[in-house]
């Protein structure tokens, strides 16, 4: 029993530490590991190793160590069985952990800054005033955590820290262990952070593509992740600018193509066709169409805008070749079927007109609104228009 209960905690702790660790990694190639002798009550600065990007937390330990003393374990040793900082857990009891198991007697205090200028300046008066964190009582050893970002003055793009000693020893030179381990978070070790996701959503929204659409923003996400995917972002940003346009128009194209996007994005330009005819502006309405028909996206419908609108700018051959373009889609659309009367009609080709119009006249063209219904207020319309009418009253007859 004992036997499984241990087996059983062992397959936890390498499950949990397995999922942990793809969340980042404790970064031994960029760790920080210095040696320094300070003399007898004297100031010194040491900086850290630069921190790679996407460090979230570090961990740091100082030793005093006497003459002769060697580290027995160092840092990135213990941090090997920690799969997260997390996992050190809080207050004395990781700090405990983490603590060398030997130290000298001598003593310091400490300090970090984050600009080489305010570490200067420490070294010259002693002031900690501008310091991220100082420890104010002298130690043997010490061991933190800290997180970048949740301090006002470490924060999340920190590069480099500077950590200023001062001996307590006013007879002797002291030696000084410091060791810094960063950790590292996967998604943003690529250096994508919020100001340069949004500079690539701001570009995109000036795109031509998304200016086709009522609502870009899944659009320009989409790019924004195949991007990220693709580049860390400094080599990104080291890109020619022919290259990003490139880069932007592959990536667009693709998620142009991307099935729920693509259906918003078409639905977008449909009420926005259906706006512009309300607004009785027809040429714009025809050139939203005709992005659905030429991207080969178009239904009947769409056919059925498109010609609805030549024939309101006077463009009836044009009409005519949408429409039966249409009913190649839907011989049953009887909104096409009702536009095709309208255009023999006004082109004097009353006979091919009045056919249709007789052959339809008792259905409706959509759930509510009778074919009847609908002429007679497409007369309307085309009178308002300047469109021939002579024919109209004759149609309207029919019906009686």
């Amino acid at each position: 029993m004992n036997f499984k209960r241990i087996f059983l905690l062992l397959l936890i702790t390498s499950t949990y530490s397995s999922f942990a660790q793809k969340d980042g990694y404790w970064d031994k190639e960029r760790a920080t590991t210095k040696e320094i002798l300070v003399s007898a009550g004297d100031r010194i600065v040491v900086k850290t190793e630069d921190l790679p990007v996407g460090t979230t937390e570090i961990v740091y330990r100082i030793t005093l160590l006497d003459k002769n003393q060697q580290m027995a374990n160092s840092l990135v040793s213990l941090l090997k069985s920690i799969p997260d900082p997390y996992g050190i857990g809080q207050g004395s009891a990781g700090a405990v952990f983490l603590m060398s198991n030997i130290s000298g007697d001598d003593q310091c205090t400490y300090s970090l800054f984050t600009s080489n200028e305010n570490a200067k300046k420490y070294v010259t008066d002693g002031k900690i005033d501008k310091a991220c964190y100082s420890q104010g009582e002298p130690v043997s050893k010490d061991a933190k955590r800290i997180s970048l970002g949740k301090n006002s003055c470490l924060k999340e793009n920190t590069t480099t820290i500077w950590f200023g000693f001062e001996s307590k020893n006013w007879f002797l030179s002291q030696k000084v262990v410091l060791e810094v381990v960063p950790w590292v978070n996967v998604k943003l070790n690529r250096g994508w952070n919020q100001d340069n996701k949004n500079e690539i959503i701001s570009l995109c929204k000036t795109s031509t593509m998304a200016q086709k659409m009522a609502n870009s923003d899944d659009f320009c996400v989409c790019i924004l992740e195949k991007i990220m995917k693709q580049y860390r972002y400094s080599e990104f940003d080291k890109l020619l600018a022919v290259e990003k346009t490139k880069v932007y128009k592959d990536f667009g194209n693709a998620c142009y193509k991307d099935a729920d996007i693509s259906k918003n994005v078409y639905n977008d330009l449909r009420n926005q066709v259906s706006g512009l005819i309300k607004q009785q502006k027809y040429n714009e309405a025809i050139q939203k169409s005709s992005t659905i028909i030429n991207d080969g996206k178009a239904t009947a419908l769409d056919y059925n805008s498109i010609g609805y609108c030549y024939i309101l700018t006077k463009q009836y051959a044009k009409a005519l070749k949408f429409l039966q373009e249409g009913e190649k889609f839907d011989d049953t659309e009887l909104l096409i079927k009702l536009n095709l009367a309208h255009v023999y009609l006004v082109s004097n080709n009353y006979s091919d007109a009045k056919a249709i119009y007789k052959k339809y006249q008792d259905q409706n063209v959509t759930d509510n609104i009778s074919w009847k219904e609908k002429t007679k207020s497409d007369f309307a319309v085309f009178e308002k228009a300047g469109l021939p009418s002579k024919d109209f009253e004759k149609v309207l007859k029919l019906y009686n």
